[in-house]
């Protein structure tokens, strides 16, 4: 790197391996400048991405400036990067999955108290719709199409037929297994 890198692409760099909102104090400690350089800089990055054809973008949080993705693009990141899920989460999923739709009380009595948090996690990823049960004081919960396209999942099996399904589901509720 013998020729001189301009400020405002070695905080272009900067912003890219941080990988995190960074103040002007941190950028100009970085970048080995003094803050109004720093300032001077990433106002050059604003106004250079505000002019180009570009999926990222710089912008001012409330942490400070950050390189990012265009929200126009947020629907990539869904499809695109994989879900992080525990395994609590995962059986609670597939609990949801098989018994579909299932009442969240008839799941925490199948599951335990956590499901709660799980379902929560569940529903913010797209996974599960949670509505007002009208018969009763519960919600409903079932999977979504995100469900099935990112398991790869056409249909699901029908494992048990249907009242022997509701019967399975009743026992197993009761600690009674078959």
């Amino acid at each position: 790197m013998s020729k001189k890198i301009a400020i405002a692409t070695k905080i272009e760099a900067i912003l890219y391996l941080k990988g995190k909102p960074l103040t002007l104090t941190e950028i100009a400690e970085y970048g080995l400048c003094d803050r109004a350089t720093a300032e001077e800089g990433i106002i050059e990055l604003i106004d250079s991405y505000a002019h180009r054809d570009s999926a990222l973008e710089v912008v001012e949080t409330p942490n400070g400036y950050s390189l990012q993705l265009r929200g126009d693009f947020q629907e990539l990141v869904q499809t695109l990067i994989p879900v992080e899920l525990g395994v609590g989460a995962l059986r609670t999923l597939a609990a949801i999955a098989l018994h579909s739709p299932i009442l969240q009380s008839d799941l925490i009595n199948l599951r335990g108290s956590g499901a709660y948090q799980q379902v929560q996690e569940l529903v913010e990823s797209g996974f599960i719709k949670k509505r007002r049960d009208p018969e009763s004081r519960s919600y409903s919960l079932q999977v979504t199409p995100k469900f099935h396209q990112y398991f790869q999942i056409d249909q699901l099996p029908q494992i048990f037929p249907t009242d022997k399904k509701d019967n399975q589901l009743e026992l197993e509720l009761n600690g009674i297994e078959e």
